[in-house]
């Protein structure tokens, strides 16, 4: 193997958020392969400045660029070309002509593109292997969005469209691959089904949780007294963890104050757009926007919730809380990606009466509560350490290039 460029829609440093805890935990496991050189986008000065340093300690060479493209812009630019917005939205000739330096002057083997924005920059004349990690099916996301839109909604069309171009896109890119990756076995499959590749050009490498950073006692969490607490976590700009807050603050968290009026929800994340912060003070709802460290939140729960109706891959929310030793309620769409035993390891609830029952449940029974806490300890302790779940990388990309 010679050396590898690893292409990214967002610098993978710091991990504190989905896709950066992916993306730097397979950088790390590649730059232990083999020299290493990434290029990647920020999305603000403040991130270009926490990242370079790390990543220049890590690889060979780094370019972090801020991203500087505009929606607008990035219609402009595709519509035209019936491309996806996504695409327009990471276009920079800065970055086309940095890869091209490093595909020219250095030994490149293997390019690992990181979300399917970045292929793109993957020029037709790179000879070597080509790896794309998509994560997600992202164009089923979008297209869930139009069929979740109001029928006379303009964003209907738009998440329509953009689904439609978007898998094409994913098609096009997947078939140009040497190997498409997917963050769990359902994703991969479904790209299979839509795309009519087989399972050697697509396949499956989990997300990780790093047991030592989330277990059981690993921040102090005093009892406050003040009553059931009930706790979510993500990046709450995002639309599916906005409609799963929202929701569960209409639908389900009424149903547990008629039984706790003093139960707490806390939605703990940056980024809070006006619709999440408008929902503190509701029903005891606090807002927390983002906090230096997630865990002390998780460890003081009583019970961690992860409603989204929309979700892709594994959710690193339900991961992390239960390497903490926490008892989860999730939706069906957040568990589906997640190998562990519903009724024992979590609770899966597929409707507001269902969640809330189940939550009431677990506030009632400690005794249960800590079992389910300890089940899915000891699940994620054998199943999604990270070491393990990307122990085939190696010889996956390996397989790659035959």
């Amino acid at each position: 193997m010679g050396e590898i460029l690893f292409l990214a829609h967002r610098a993978p440093w710091p991990p504190d958020r989905g896709d950066r805890i992916r993306s730097w935990h397979v950088l790390r496991a590649l730059a232990s392969m083999a020299t290493v050189h990434v290029a990647a986008f920020a999305d603000h000065e403040e991130d270009r400045a926490t990242a370079q340093p790390v990543l220049d300690r890590l690889c060979r060479t780094s370019h972090v660029e801020v991203r500087t493209a505009s929606r607008a812009g990035a219609a402009i630019r595709t519509l035209p070309r019936l491309q996806p917005l996504s695409l327009g939205l990471f276009g920079s000739a800065t970055m086309a002509e940095h890869v091209d330096l490093i595909l020219s002057t250095r030994p490149i083997s293997h390019v690992f593109a990181f979300s399917c924005q970045m292929a793109q920059f993957v020029p037709a004349r790179f000879s070597g292997t080509f790896v794309m990690d998509f994560v997600d099916v992202d164009s089923a996301k979008f297209s869930a969005y139009a069929r979740d839109d109001g029928a006379l909604s303009p964003m209907r069309y738009i998440h329509a469209y953009e689904g439609w171009r978007l898998a094409a896109w994913e098609r096009m890119v997947a078939h140009r691959a040497n190997l498409s990756l997917f963050v769990s076995e359902a994703e991969a499959a479904l790209f299979r089904q839509r795309s009519g590749m087989d399972c050697s050009r697509v396949r499956a490498i989990e997300n990780g949780i790093d047991l030592d950073h989330f277990r059981p006692g690993c921040v102090d969490s005093p009892a406050d007294g003040e009553g059931p607490l009930i706790v979510f976590t993500g990046q709450m700009d995002y639309r599916p963890n906005i409609e799963a807050v929202s929701g569960f603050v209409r639908d389900t968290l009424p149903l547990i104050a008629v039984r706790h009026p003093d139960a707490r929800f806390a939605i703990v994340g940056r980024a809070p757009t006006p619709e999440v912060r408008a929902l503190a003070g509701q029903l005891r709802v606090i807002v927390t926007g983002e906090v230096p460290d997630t865990r002390p939140w998780l460890a003081a729960a009583d019970v961690v919730v992860a409603p989204l109706a929309v979700a892709r891959g594994v959710q690193n929310k339900l991961l992390e809380a239960m390497a903490m030793g926490r008892p989860v309620v999730s939706s069906p769409a957040a568990a589906e990606g997640i190998d562990a035993m519903p009724g024992r390891e979590l609770r899966v609830a597929a409707t507001a009466r269902e969640m809330a029952d189940d939550i009431i449940a677990i506030v009632e029974d400690p005794a249960a509560a800590l079992a389910m806490g300890q089940a899915a300890r000891t699940r994620m302790e054998a199943r999604y350490g990270w070491d393990a779940t990307l122990a085939p990388l190696s010889r996956i990309i390996a397989g790659a290039a035959a």
